[in-house]
This record gives structure tokens, sequence and C-alpha cells, in this order.
């Protein structure tokens, strides 16, 4: 069988894992990485992932430098930012030429909440060279979103869906810890997630997917967040959090429709949370309440969730796709 050939673009902490991980799969080879921090443009993927068997491949600046010089691959995986319309725009040198892209973006996982024209462009674009761009992870990416429309599959009606998940951010990377505000003067934070630059991302279009898959019709998403204020000092890895600043976030976001909330995520990511769990309540018949102990690790399952779609996003059809357009997502036999 021939292996899929797959690039890293995105060599920060989960570009890094992503790596790790691919590199224990017999069905996939590592042909090289992107990335725009010109101190690793030319050294190997081995000397940053400590993995040998990756010294062969090296850091490019750009796709364009990547295919000139190994050729391209079947797959990019994309683990670089997360507004949907710089991600289209990071992978068009790949879309055009027919590869296919799985991605970490938050926004990609409903792409047309936001960026409905650029969506549509691109879509347009690998419809004619046959590629595929899809977005996955853990939330957005499955948490709240895919596994609870997984969960209506035995619904005869659905009334309502809830999620909620509490995450303790003392055990995840430090990109994460500080968007959460960690550290942080709270009123400091409020002004940042209001400008847009603090946050969990991808919450409006985890509602926006769910709504699709049920066929509602929302009339307004509502989305707010507050900061979780130390009342204590708690230390991480990564930081000092002395009383008075900011730990995390409670995060909200609601679907509505003819004035009833039809959709409700309620996310609590901050140091120190006790009792992490992921939570689902789906009215309607029959009723249903989903609860994991414990909660899904975000970092490392988030690049499990960036590996195991890869042979479905290649069985897809080309366009832009949303996950619920993919095979119900699983894991692979590393082996096989």
């Amino acid at each position: 069988m021939n292996k899929i050939k797959v690039i890293q673009f995105g060599l920060g902490p989960i570009g890094i894992e992503s790596l790790k991980l691919a590199a224990e799969q017999s069905w996939l080879e590592i042909t090289g990485g992107v990335d725009i921090d010109p101190t690793k443009t030319g050294k190997t993927l081995s000397e940053l992932t400590g993995v040998p068997a990756l010294a062969g491949a090296k850091v490019f600046p750009s796709l364009e430098a990547l295919f000139a010089a190994v050729g391209a691959p079947d797959v990019v995986l994309h683990t670089a930012g997360s507004s949907a319309a710089a991600s289209f725009a990071q992978m068009k040198p790949a879309l055009e030429r027919g590869i296919s892209v799985a991605s970490t973006c938050e926004e990609l996982i409903f792409p047309a909440l936001k960026t409905p024209d650029v969506a549509k462009e691109y879509d347009a674009l690998c419809r004619r060279t046959g590629a595929r761009i899809a977005g996955t992870g853990v939330n957005p990416g499955f948490v709240m979103d895919i596994l609870p429309i997984c969960l209506t599959g035995v619904s005869r009606e659905v009334k309502s869906i809830y999620v909620e998940r509490v995450v303790d951010a003392s055990t995840r990377r430090q990109p994460l810890q500080a968007k959460i505000g960690s550290g942080q003067n709270p009123d400091d934070f409020r002004a940042k997630f209001a400008a847009g630059k603090a946050g969990h991302a991808g919450f409006q279009q985890s509602v926006a997917l769910l709504a699709h898959a049920m066929g509602w019709k929302l009339d307004e998403i509502r989305e707010s967040c507050e900061p979780v204020v130390a009342t204590s000092r708690v230390v991480t890895k990564f930081f000092d959090v002395a009383p008075g600043q900011s730990l995390g976030i409670h995060q909200k976001c609601v679907g509505l429709s003819g004035g009833e909330t039809k959709i409700k995520l309620d996310l609590q990511m901050y140091l120190d949370a006790s009792l992490p769990h992921d939570a689902i309540v789906v009215k309607g018949r029959p009723n249903l309440n989903l609860v994991l102990n414990g909660g899904v690790a975000g970092d490392d399952a988030t690049v499990a969730a960036l590996i195991n779609i890869i042979p479905r996003l290649l069985a897809g059809a080309p366009g832009v796709r949303l996950m619920t357009e993919l095979a119900v997502p699983s894991w692979r036999n590393p082996l096989g």
C-alpha cells in the first residue's frame, strides 16, 4: 500500500506534536515542514521534534519552496492560526495544486459563518483542482459540535442541545494559558475579548455547525466571556497568578430561534479548575445526557483529530468540507 505523503505547516507546539504522532503512523510519509520563523528554516524536522526518523525532512520558509525541493504531498497538516480567511490564503498554493488540507483553524469548522464569500471562492477553487480543506480538532471539532451531533443519530425529535466543558488549563500549553488571560488584569482581558484578541476561538462556528446539522435556522448567535478571577495565588509552569488576577475564562454562546434558546455552549477554562469534565444534554425524544469525566485532553486530542481525519478527508468530495460531510472520525491502527 502506498503511503500518504504529508507535510506540516506551522511548527509551534501543536505542529511539533502533530509531527511526532504522524511519525508513528506506518501509513504516512512526512516529506517536510513549513514555518515563517527564519531560525527554523533549513533545520531538519528531527532537530525540532527529537524524532530520528525525521532526519531526512527539512523546514522550508514557504509552501512554494517546499514543493520545488521535494515535490507535492497528498495532504498539508495546517496548525497556524484561527482565522478562516487567513488560513485559506496561507493554503492557496496547495489548494491550487490539488493538494488537500487538514487544519486546526477554529473558524474552518464552519467558515461560511464569518466569511461566506471567501468560503464560496475557495470551495469553487477546490472543486476545480480536486483539493479538499476541512477544519478539525477537539473544541471546536468534536466535544461541543460533532459529538452532540452524533448523539442525535438516535433521536426522533431534538428540542435543544446544551454542552458544558470544564477544563483545567494548568495542564495546557503556554500559548493557550496566555490566550485565556492567565495572570492578566480582568478589565484588560475584558477589553481584549471585546476587541476579538482573547478568549476561545470557534465558539460561534460550533453553534452554527450544530444548527446546520439539525436543520435549525437561527435568528441570532450571542457570545459572552468573563474572566475567572483568582482568590489565592496559583502557579503553573508558565504563570504565577496573584489574587485578583485572571485565571482563565467562562465563555458562553447561545443560538436563538424564534426567541427560544436552541443551542447553549458553556466553557469554563481556567487554571486549577476542579472536576474537569465534558457534558452534553440533548432534550428531545429520547432525552440524552452524556458526561465524560475528566474531559477530553485538548492538546493531545487535537493532534489525534488532525491525524485521524486524513483518510476521511482524502475520501471526501473536493471542496471546502465540513466535519459532518466526512465519514465518522475514528482512530486508525498506526501499523495498519
